[in-house]
């Protein structure tokens, strides 16, 4: 459907025109000056809400200084644009003509004031204009868009487009190195002899670029000498700072536009030595799309109070996000870094309320609690399940190894044999049950059977790693410290299934929780009991696998106060302060859904529940009206109307294939992280291959530079200054 521009005199529409149409602004004093401006009767007794649904003048009523263009196919307003440009005189001002459209008379008061306005305005414009200019030089990412209005008046000389289309080839190589993962040394500078010159990987595809016919390239080379670097690794620093930091602001206009997000951490990784927190955001776009999307590393701070301060800094002050928006934030983070991470989430949610701590949609809550049971231990056993997954996944071959161990002891089980074959091939140490699968698989036969003397066909790094798992397997510490956790984790197995299955499932888990506390402070009343069958159970297992019993003796029976109790007090603390009231009080909104309203009989209402959200509705004082219309609409559905099981379908709204990947962002981190060596990990290169989809502008990366560094480097002047000798 097109869009009419709303300004008097303008019969523009968006299917005829390349121009961008802009909405009318939700905040009430800045939308009143839109409406003033527009001097339209006929608009004053509309809301902001309302003209910003149905109303939209077009560029043409706006200054050029107004209009930002964030990258080659988005166009939007600076913070404080007002439309000022009409045309007042043309015929449509004919009161007979466009009644809709008709301009308001204003009196001669009113016109002098508005002179007055506009001279004031005028005298005003060029040092402000000024101040903007010296700010953006100072932030890379603030509204470079609007400054590409200046540089349009002036031509470009032929050396400055040369100089532009050479710095264009530099960032170009720099994002295809970034999103292929490729370091930009690829060796260590003590690894090359004395006396030869050995390029890195960044120089050796310049060299490519310049063979394969890139004319600005192939002239700066022409002019050098052997043994030189066509780029220092200062510029790269600085030239991938901005590639990172445009890459970001992309995906963080999104967020800023859709308004409303939550924030995702994942576990502590080390970049270049030092350790840092993965932070992800998810929000719905304008084309209704659930998205998450990765946006940087954090420094991770020991200190609980410096980590949270930093946290928030950077989320607001540096990437610009309002955090009075935020509705969600999930930590998922191992033993050692839980408990800094729930005191940020406490304090961020003591200043903002509705950004309520909750688990991570797209994990097991199962592994979730289990990482952040504070027994070291566990700790250690989790980390060697993970080690023994990716041992199996380094090859189809050992892949076939397994599968042929779980054939042998499964013969009288074919079906459970099946299921643990397909399961072997995913990685199966984030689902709920991973501790039921390590148990069942009795992987301890398959890695001796590898690292069996014997055995010929494995090389010898693959068998010393299978005896260095073998030994790590095979201790009875190990079996107790696997089986205790499996049993307590049973009891919330169910209820964590629930909360990643369908909508109805959510919402009724939400009802289950204060069984599941109940079934688990029975057990914590009963520790020592249950602690006897626990022990009872992984000796039978070590029996089973020939493995002696050799503990010390305050091991044997005292173990329940070292492993099976805090792992106890533990989970139970974990989900009464990962379900809180206000977790589930968001939980409890969707009883809203229609498939949940008909399995409730539509006579349940659960508008209460949505008090924590009144500030978010547009409407909030009909909502009640809305919903009670709602429910008689489905209630006396017809019989072959099947009701709507998601929000989407509810609001009509095409589920696309990235609603079914949301978890996109992590997906690629996890990928990232495993494909790179951690002394090759690199926070700048991190973001472009992470973001590999991410759309980016290099006109704006290449003119970015230009205003923050083109005085400091030694960008040339001419070809022979490009290029820096090593």
């Amino acid at each position: 459907m097109p869009n009419f521009c709303a300004a008097p005199n303008c019969t523009r529409k968006s299917t005829q025109s390349d121009l961008a149409f802009f909405r009318f602004p939700r905040d009430p004093a800045r939308c009143q000056k839109w409406v003033e401006n527009c001097r339209r009767a006929d608009l004053e007794d509309k809301t902001p809400d309302q003209l910003n649904k149905h109303y939209r003048p077009c560029a043409k009523h706006f200054e050029t200084s107004m209009i930002c263009r964030t990258s080659p196919y988005r166009t939007v307003l600076r913070d404080n644009a007002i439309p000022t440009i009409f045309d007042l005189t043309s015929r449509l001002n004919n009161p007979h003509s466009r009644h809709r459209k008709r301009i308001k008379e204003l009196s001669e008061d009113e016109i002098r004031t508005l002179k007055q306005k506009k001279n004031d305005e005028t005298s005003e414009q060029e040092p402000k204009h000024k101040k903007v200019n010296n700010s953006n030089a100072q932030n890379p990412s603030a509204e470079e868009g609007g400054e590409e209005q200046d540089e349009d008046i002036l031509p470009l000389t032929l050396e400055e487009k040369e100089n532009k289309e050479y710095l264009k080839s530099l960032f170009e190589i720099l994002i295809l190195m970034g999103k292929q993962n490729i370091p930009l040394d690829g060796h260590e500078a003590d690894e090359i002899p004395e006396g030869l010159f050995t390029p890195d990987n960044f120089q050796a595809l310049l060299e490519c670029w310049i063979s394969s016919g890139e004319e600005v390239l192939r002239k700066c080379f022409e002019t050098t000498a052997v043994n030189t670097l066509f780029c220092s690794k200062t510029q790269q620093k600085q030239m991938l700072e901005i590639c990172k930091s445009c890459i970001r602001e992309e995906t963080l206009r999104e967020v800023r536009d859709s308004h409303f997000f939550s924030i995702i951490t994942d576990d502590v990784v080390d970049i270049s030595g030092e350790e840092h927190l993965p932070v992800l955001v998810r929000f719905v776009n304008e084309a209704h799309n659930l998205r998450e999307e990765f946006v940087g590393f954090l420094p991770y701070e020991a200190d609980a109070k410096i980590l949270v301060v930093k946290f928030h800094t950077t989320i607001t002050e540096k990437w610009g996000l309002n955090m009075e928006y935020c509705r969600g934030q999930a930590y998922i983070v191992s033993s050692g870094f839980s408990s800094k991470m729930k005191v940020a989430a406490s304090r961020l949610s003591e200043k903002y309320p509705q950004a309520i701590y909750t688990l991570c949609s797209s994990c097991a809550l199962n592994m979730c609690l289990a990482k952040s049971v504070p027994v070291m231990g566990v700790s250690v056993a989790l980390g060697t399940i993970e080690e023994v997954c990716s041992f199996f996944h380094r090859s189809p071959q050992l892949l076939l190894e397994l599968e042929n161990v779980i054939s042998v002891l499964f013969q009288n089980n074919e079906e459970r044999g099946k299921e643990l074959k397909e399961i072997c091939h995913s990685r199966w140490t984030g689902r709920h049950d991973a501790f039921e699968i390590l148990v069942d698989l009795l992987l301890v036969l398959c890695v001796d059977g590898i690292n069996s003397d014997t055995n010929v066909r494995w090389n010898n790094y693959i068998a010393g790693r299978a005896f260095v798992l073998c030994s790590a397997i095979t201790g009875f510490y190990f079996i107790v410290t696997i089986v205790v956790p499996k049993n307590v984790l049973s009891f919330t197995r169910a209820f964590g299934k629930n909360l990643q299955g369908q909508t109805s499932d959510v919402f009724f888990a939400a009802s289950s929780l204060t069984a599941v506390l109940h079934s688990l402070n029975e057990v914590m009343e009963n520790v020592e009991v249950y602690h006897e069958f626990w022990f009872e159970e992984g000796t039978n297992l070590a029996t089973k696998l020939d493995i002696q019993m050799k503990l010390p003796g305050k091991f044997r029976r005292a173990q329940h106060k070292t492993l099976s109790v805090p792992t106890m007090e533990h989970i139970i603390q974990e989900l009464k302060d990962i379900f809180s009231e206000q977790d589930l009080k968001a939980l409890k909104c969707l009883s809203l859904v229609p498939s949940v309203m008909g399995q409730l009989k539509f006579n349940t209402s659960e508008e209460h529940h949505t008090d924590m959200y009144r500030s978010d509705l547009p409407n909030p004082d009909t909502l009640s009206a809305e919903l009670h219309c709602w429910r008689i609409k489905w209630k006396h559905r017809g019989k072959d109307i099947e009701l709507p099981s998601t929000i989407y379908e509810a609001l009509h709204l095409p589920t696309s294939i990235e609603n079914e990947r949301y978890e996109n962002g992590q997906k690629h981190l996890k990928a990232y992280l495993r494909n790179t060596l951690t002394d090759q990990r690199s926070s700048n290169l991190a973001l472009l291959n992470i973001n590999f989809d991410i759309k980016h502008d290099l006109g704006l990366m290449v003119d970015t530079y230009i205003k923050l560094y083109i005085s400091k480097s030694e960008l040339p002047t001419d070809n022979s200054k490009t290029i820096e000798n090593t």
